[in-house]
């Protein structure tokens, strides 16, 4: 039972909720970049939360089955056929052996996932599947899905057939904003300056990808400045997905999912948990605008997010908590 990819797409792996808890040992979490859609796939096929999904990044594959199988899709938006019929995102799709599965052009967003019902036959590596593009191991094959693999599977099912209300869909905008709390750095930039960084639009540089989203002013945002003096002395110390630096150069750099685990630039903000999973939907020239918050309104936040998670679990029958890493 397994399905080939007769296309591969740009940047196609295996991932999961990746490899929390081993950052001190200089091990970024990594997985899916959008956790949250890549939960939504595996609610919607009765799987496990964790369970290994393909993520698919800007262009995507044509993929070729093997067994009988059931998928969903969520995440980016894009034109996709089955067999040459279209298909749509957040509901199972049920797949027969020999059937094919066509990505063509993106609609928004910019990472899809699909979920199965069933298990890739990867290896684990510190407990995890997911695939570490940047240092090159986990996955298959220990990177990115190329044109002729192959996958196996284990655990096949056929799952019942769900279309998830239109309240649960993930939608993505080329200019979110998001909400951040102020970084462990601030006091060493001025005032003006940070009233500049929570001003200005910038825009997701080309030079992104899954260590850090780099963003670049318009040619006419003002430039930040930075107090060097107050940096001289500084000492390397952790960075989260997330975190917000402003190094030399001033344009911001935004920590992501295979992020350096500690850095020497000053953070001048995070952005909260709830919108993490949102930073996996960037794509080069979006627009990117933020807006601060306070820590007790974060934790609103995300207790909201989680509630509507909880919402759809219940919507769905599913008997165990839903576990999410966002």
């Amino acid at each position: 039972m397994s399905i080939c990819f007769t296309r591969a797409g740009l940047q196609t792996s295996v991932q999961d909720c990746g490899r929390p808890g081993l950052m001190h040992y200089g091990i970024p979490q990594g997985g899916a970049a959008d956790p949250l859609a890549m939960t939504l796939a595996n609610l919607i096929l009765g799987n496990v939360t964790n369970n290994p999904v393909i993520e698919i990044t800007l262009t995507g594959p044509r993929i070729e089955f093997g067994c009988d199988i059931s998928i969903a899709i969520t995440g980016a938006q894009f034109k996709v056929t089955h067999n040459g019929n279209a298909v749509n995102n957040f509901e199972t799709i049920q797949i027969q052996r020999g059937d094919t599965l066509d990505f063509a052009q993106l609609i928004s967003g910019a990472r899809a996932y699909i979920g199965f019902s069933g298990k890739m036959v990867v290896p684990e590596i510190l407990g995890s599947s997911a695939t570490h593009l940047i240092s090159h191991f986990g996955g298959h094959r220990c990177g990115a899905i190329t044109a002729g693999d192959s996958i196996d599977f284990c655990d096949v099912r056929i799952a019942k057939t769900v279309r998830l209300a239109r309240k649960f869909h993930l939608h993505y905008a080329p200019h979110p904003q998001f909400r951040v709390v102020s970084g462990p750095d601030k006091h060493l930039f001025d005032d003006h300056v940070i009233e500049q960084f929570y001003h200005t639009t910038y825009a997701v540089s080309a030079q992104s990808n899954r260590m850090g989203i780099r963003l670049c002013r318009s040619s006419t945002s003002p430039t930040t400045t930075r107090n060097e003096s107050a940096f001289e002395h500084m000492i390397s110390s952790g960075l989260y997905p997330g975190s917000i630096q402003i190094p030399p150069s001033t344009e911001p750099i935004i920590s992501f999912v295979e992020g350096q685990t500690i850095g020497g630039y000053p953070r001048i903000a995070h952005v909260i948990k709830a919108d993490l999973h949102r930073l996996g939907q960037l794509k080069p020239h979006d627009k990117v605008d933020f807006h601060p918050v306070g820590l007790a309104q974060a934790a609103q936040i995300l207790r909201e997010k989680y509630q509507r998670l909880f919402e759809l679990q219940q919507s769905l029958a599913i008997g165990s908590k839903v576990s999410l890493t966002l």
